[in-house]
């Protein structure tokens, strides 16, 4: 099991992070590359360079590269995370990929130089102290929408952000479908009986429809925190759905 904070706002002091990754070798937030391979598939190319959001000691990276994308660029604000995912990295002879130490709010990177920019629970953890999730408070909106605009600036013009996350549509629509940005937005759903989301954000193509692959309908109910899916994840991602803190 994860080291599991005393308290969900933990999760914003990167000193938390800095003793997990000290602690934990390997952790993957809403499940593994296995689970959503079908749907990243149709977006990212052989030839797609790559930036991932808060890598920590997920192996998203590695099973990109297995498929033959070796332009990749991981970071993550902690520096324990960078470090031990160079090692990682590098003992497999995996040294194309490139693993920095950056804030996903403040990129470090120039315009237009992604094709594809993904994120996986990273987005999630700005939304730890939001309070009523269909109003947050303007600190969360605040750190969300300097996020979504540094990955609308690095991305190419026909460039796509892939976010993997928890959030509903109802509570994403408003954030991704911000006059600022240009892009379309369209998601799916994998699991087995609790789904996980998987927004499109395709640069370029603004529409105002959010669609569903495969004509699945998407259930808006309540989540059932006691679903055997779930038990996996970490302390944030069970006490925060539906607003519970």
């Amino acid at each position: 099991m994860a080291d599991i904070p005393a308290s969900a706002s933990a999760y914003l002091d990167p000193k938390y992070w800095n003793e997990r990754f000290s602690n934990e070798e390997h952790y993957e937030w809403f499940k593994d590359y296995s689970h959503f391979r079908h749907l990243i598939q149709a977006h990212i190319k052989p030839y797609s360079s790559v930036l991932e959001l808060g890598c920590g000691n997920s192996q998203l990276c590695e099973e990109l590269y297995k498929e033959g994308i070796t332009e990749i660029t991981c970071i993550d604000l902690s520096s324990v995370a960078v470090q031990k995912m160079q090692e990682r990295l590098s003992s497999k002879g995996y040294t194309e990929i490139k693993v920095l130490e950056a804030d996903m709010l403040d990129l470090p990177f120039s315009n237009e130089c992604f094709d594809v920019v993904i994120e996986k629970g990273t987005m999630d953890v700005l939304f730890v102290d939001s309070g009523d999730p269909w109003n947050p408070r303007p600190a969360t909106v605040s750190k969300v929408m300097a996020m979504l605009e540094g990955v609308h600036r690095v991305l190419k013009s026909d460039g796509i952000f892939i976010s993997i996350t928890f959030g509903q549509p109802h509570f994403r629509r408003p954030f991704f479908h911000n006059p600022k940005f240009t892009w379309s937005v369209e998601w799916s759903t994998f699991g087995e009986t609790f789904h996980y989301f998987f927004y499109t954000l395709r640069k370029g193509r603004r529409s105002s429809s959010v669609g569903v692959a495969s004509g699945e309908k998407c259930e808006m109910s309540s989540i059932c925190l006691l679903h055997e899916e779930l038990e996996g994840e970490d302390y944030i991602f069970r006490t925060t759905i539906d607003g519970m803190d």
